[in-house]
């Protein structure tokens, strides 16, 4: 089989400078997702038929397994399909994709060749209440396929036919190239129409049979925000069907946003608002607040995020609890029953197991050891302006609050830095080091007074 996936279309509702393909459902481009459904079918080539933005769509989707044909005027669905014609193989079945379907299933579109049998074609039709805007399938006295009908071209009894075109066909490419030869732009809109082929595959006496998905919403097209917007939920609420079915607690279904891959463990729980971006592993009994958001970040077994939280690059142990207000920066690496507190930032950092960073610190490009805690206000002064140095933490530490920590610098095993110390030197371990300017008190000061008006 091989797979043409038509996606030169401008889309002029979107009102937007981005091509239409490369419009985003959870966060990748549509035509992305019309690529994954492609190759999970292992056609023998893929090729988009691009035009409007076109460099663009290529730049963006560029992959050695996708063949490209450009369409430089707009003239119809039959014109577009005619464009791929001079990469395929007139062995075997071609399958006409659209760019802007995105939803469409694996299985749906497997079942549609298997139902053409090698050799007839096959049409994708859905059943509609409101048919408007869509080509009329249109069958004779015994229901056998005959035509497509395009809305403005159709007469008042055939609008009322409610099984509709979705587009998405299949058919011998051999005959295919035939049809598409004989194509004529006779008609209300001046256009190469693909479905015209059905007509003319009947009168070859060539079968013509037709499939219907699971779901309508798989064969839904997009052309403006609004529509995009619809997808979009319909998408999200199909990943949370499959976290559901999987035993993932969603406090509400319809307010969680996957836009990559997410894998959970058992009993895991996900509070409302929760985006999650890129590849994102959530440990057993993981438990995720409200309104958190985490890119490419591995979470083991039994951590607790309160809510507002915010990781990104980061991977987290065991039986850690963060936050809320808590941000985890790429190449921050937590060990177990590790507590990150509100508003403590932690980047490029390694934390060892059972320390604790309660509230209003920042750790960057250290290390960490076990066992150590971090008062309010402490941070690691990593940066110069040019370049960036490293803080080494050892076990058992305690640093007090507002302290700052001048990298490069080592602070020893059990050692207490004093509330307030600026800390320029490393300090040895198990001793107590402080830096602080001498408290003065100030005798026979004044507060001074507002002045009275004149």
């Amino acid at each position: 089989m091989q797979i043409v996936i038509l996606a030169a279309g401008q889309g002029k509702r979107m009102r937007s400078r981005l091509p239409k393909v490369l419009q985003p459902i959870a966060a990748r481009p549509m035509l992305a997702h019309v690529l994954d459904t492609a190759r999970e079918l292992s056609p023998a080539r893929v090729c988009v038929v691009y035009g409007h933005g076109g460099e663009q769509v290529r730049a963006a989707l560029a992959a050695p397994d996708v063949v490209w044909a450009e369409q430089a005027q707009q003239l119809g669905t039959g014109h577009a399909v005619q464009q791929a014609l001079p990469v395929l193989d007139d062995e075997g079945m071609a399958l006409v994709l659209y760019g802007d379907v995105p939803l469409t299933r694996p299985e749906t579109l497997r079942a549609l060749v298997d139902a053409a049998g090698g050799q007839g074609v096959g049409l994708l039709t859905v059943t509609m209440d409101q048919p408007t805007g869509y080509g009329r399938i249109i069958r004779n006295a015994v229901g056998a396929v005959q035509a497509i009908v395009e809305e403005k071209d159709a007469t008042p009894e055939q609008r009322l036919v409610r099984e509709v075109n979705t587009g998405i066909l299949c058919a011998p490419v051999a005959r295919l190239r035939a049809w598409l030869g004989r194509l004529s732009n006779n008609n209300a809109q001046g256009e190469y129409y693909l479905t015209d082929i059905i007509a003319m595959a009947v009168a070859d006496g060539v079968p013509v049979v037709a499939a219907q998905p699971a779901q309508a919403w798989e064969t839904l097209g997009v052309n403006s925000k609004q529509q995009l917007a619809e997808l979009e939920r319909i998408h999200q609420r199909n990943i949370a069907d499959r976290l559901l079915e999987q035993g993932v607690t969603l406090i509400d279904p319809a307010r969680i946003d996957v836009r990559g891959e997410l894998r959970c463990e058992p009993d895991v729980e996900i509070d409302v608002g929760c985006v999650f971006e890129g590849a994102v592993e959530l440990g057993e009994g993981v438990r995720i607040g409200a309104n958190c958001v985490l890119r490419n970040v591995r979470i083991a077994a039994g951590t607790r995020l309160a809510p507002f939280c915010h990781l990104e690059d980061a991977e987290v142990g065991k039986d850690c609890v963060i936050g809320p207000y808590a941000r985890l920066r790429p190449g921050t690496t937590l060990a177990e029953d590790v507590h990150i507190g509100n508003f403590v930032e932690v980047k490029n950092s390694q934390i060892a197991a059972h320390t604790k960073a309660n509230h209003l610190a920042y750790i960057g490009d250290a290390t960490v050891g076990s066992k150590v805690n971090v008062g309010a206000g402490v941070i690691t002064c990593n940066y110069d302006g040019a370049n960036k140095y490293r803080t080494v933490i050892e076990d058992d530490v305690f640093i007090g609050s507002d302290s700052q920590l001048i990298a490069p610098v080592r602070i020893g095993r059990g050692a207490n830095i004093g509330a307030g110390t600026t800390l320029t030197h490393d300090a040895p371990e198990g001793k107590l080091t402080l830096g602080r300017a001498r408290q003065v008190t100030v005798e026979h000061w004044a507060r001074p007074v507002k002045a009275k008006k004149s």
